[in-house]
């Protein structure tokens, strides 16, 4: 991937909106990582179907190789794409997707083998328009866009600073918030491996009264 320097696309209008996800999808098929606003703070993304493009996303932030990527999706369907869902994994989805949730389920037998760690893939429906218009094609590998172990900017200029080599950066102006919230939903009770927006005290009280 040549190193051009980033260019930013606003989102604040429909028509811009749309212009920006049309440049997004193109780059995306084109192999090339995008930097993107997700309803928590603003992402890096590529095809998940495309090894070598999440291979780009590990390069890019310097993160170690034996790390999982999130996948985000547009709907229900395209999650049952790629896992199954237990009845708590279910009962999580129902009451906080869309949202800033990342359910870590069993992988499919067919879901494809560089998703995930093991034999489990961690999924989310963020809650922004823009995110699910660029994921109805297919999931994404989504990672926040800081360098490994370093802050993650506010802002779309701020990633496209921080990440020269990338060719895309949709503005939808600051996203300041926390990452999401991980649960390991594979047995009967969830287990939070990361709490973010979601809290613990939030997940648990949808399983009192099971």
């Amino acid at each position: 991937m040549a190193v051009t320097g980033s260019r930013v696309l606003g989102a604040g209008t429909l028509a811009q909106r749309e212009r920006a996800v049309d440049a997004a999808l193109a780059a995306l098929r084109r192999g090339e990582p995008v930097g993107v606003p997700t309803d928590t703070v603003y992402g890096l993304a590529a095809d998940a179907a495309d090894a070598d493009a999440i291979q780009q996303l590990f390069e890019l932030k310097d993160r170690p190789a034996d790390r999982s990527i999130a996948v985000l999706v547009a709907d229900f369907a395209g999650a049952g794409t790629l896992v199954e869902f237990t009845a708590p994994a279910q009962r999580l989805a129902e009451r906080f997707w869309p949202g800033p949730l990342t359910i870590v389920a069993a992988r499919r037998f067919d879901a494809p083998a560089h998703l995930g760690t093991g034999g489990t893939i961690g999924v989310r429906l963020p809650d922004d328009g823009i995110m699910r218009a660029i994921a109805a094609p297919g999931p994404l590998a989504v990672t926040s866009a800081n360098l490994h172990g370093g802050p993650t900017p506010a802002t779309a200029q701020d990633v496209a600073d921080l990440f020269p080599a990338l060719g895309l950066v949709i503005d939808a102006g600051p996203r300041p918030g926390s990452s999401s919230t991980v649960v390991d939903a594979t047995g009967d009770a969830p287990e939070v491996l990361r709490e973010g927006s979601v809290t613990k005290q939030q997940i648990m009280e949808i399983f009192h009264d099971i």
